[in-house]
């Protein structure tokens, strides 16, 4: 469900693993360990700026967060 979150995020503001954490409730701890897994599996980058670490979708994960969503809006 991160990556339907990382999508639907609002595309205005920056996605941030702390943010990530409240909006899906899980510690920052265990959103940062899975998305270092995604990142291994080519599905998240992540974008240094400063001492913020900002997440963004690749086109592999958009593509696979697409298909979750539709399961899950079709369920």
């Amino acid at each position: 469900m991160m990556l339907v979150h990382l999508l639907n995020g609002n595309t205005n503001t920056e996605s941030y693993a702390s943010t990530l954490a409240k909006s899906v409730d899980c510690t920052y701890s265990h959103v940062v360990k899975i998305l270092q897994e995604m990142e291994d599996a080519g599905l998240v980058t992540f974008e240094k700026t400063g001492r913020l670490k900002i997440l963004k979708l690749t086109k592999k994960g958009e593509e696979i967060a697409k298909h979750i969503d539709a399961i899950n809006n079709a369920l």
